[in-house]
């Protein structure tokens, strides 16, 4: 029952027990950014018997799986002998190595909604290697615009903190601005609130918030098909 992938209108569904290779053709399908994060999951061995379930479950703060799903708006179904209960995911992760899990409870499958249609959402994992490495930080980014103004936005972050954990002073920043690249720069400020990153050996805290506030500067040129201004953009990152 754990292995089990149900697609809907409505969502996926899908068990805890799914492995990143099973969930690859449903997720790539219904967010193809995701698919493209999927690839970059340790190797072929890692993804064969990697959960996204054991990803959640463990709450690392540098899952490559959570922000995604943050951003997705997905739900946790926990189960234990008493019974099921769902919260959102954003809700699972309360403190570093602490999770919203109750005793004898086991996580059961996660639920994450289709994307209407018109949004945008990409996510992206920085790394020192491309391929079989841990995260330095991973950040997800989901718009909806009503017209060429920002009606909803949800940012979250891996790496970032002691957490999976969103943006919210960069999404207030967002919200009802114009969709351009001087609202960007201006809610790029807002990341130094919402994230004070530590420094480790995968990256120092300054790098990490340096790259969190160019991801968002990625996500708005390619949302708006500024290929050759991202190239550029690339060139001095």
């Amino acid at each position: 029952e754990l292995q089990r992938i149900e697609s809907s209108k409505a969502g996926l569904t899908i068990g805890a027990g799914v492995s990143y290779s099973a969930a690859y053709e449903a997720l790539s399908s219904a967010y193809p950014s995701f698919g493209r994060l999927l690839d970059r999951v340790g190797g072929d061995q890692v993804r064969n018997m990697g959960t996204i379930g054991g990803n959640i479950a463990n709450g690392s703060p540098i899952g490559d799986s959570p922000p995604p799903l943050i951003v997705l708006g997905a739900t946790l179904t926990l189960r234990s002998h008493g019974g099921s209960r769902t919260l959102p995911l954003e809700d699972f992760f309360i403190a570093y190595g602490k999770q919203d899990r109750r005793p004898g409870e086991f996580v059961e499958s996660i639920f994450v909604p289709a994307l209407p249609a018109g949004e945008r959402f990409a996510a992206y994992k920085i790394s020192k290697r491309r391929d079989e490495d841990i995260s330095a930080l991973l950040g997800a980014f989901r718009i909806s615009l009503d017209g060429d103004r920002v009606k909803a936005a949800r940012i979250a972050f891996g790496g970032m903190a002691a957490t999976p954990k969103r943006a919210k002073v960069v999404e207030a920043a967002l919200l009802g601005a114009l969709w351009n690249e001087g609202t960007i720069r201006d809610a790029q400020s807002a990341f130094d609130t919402d994230y004070q990153p530590i420094t480790d050996w995968r990256a120092t805290g300054a790098y990490r918030l340096l790259a969190a506030k160019n991801l968002l500067m990625r996500f708005f040129l390619e949302s708006t098909g500024e290929t050759a201004q991202l190239r550029r953009f690339e060139e001095v990152a």
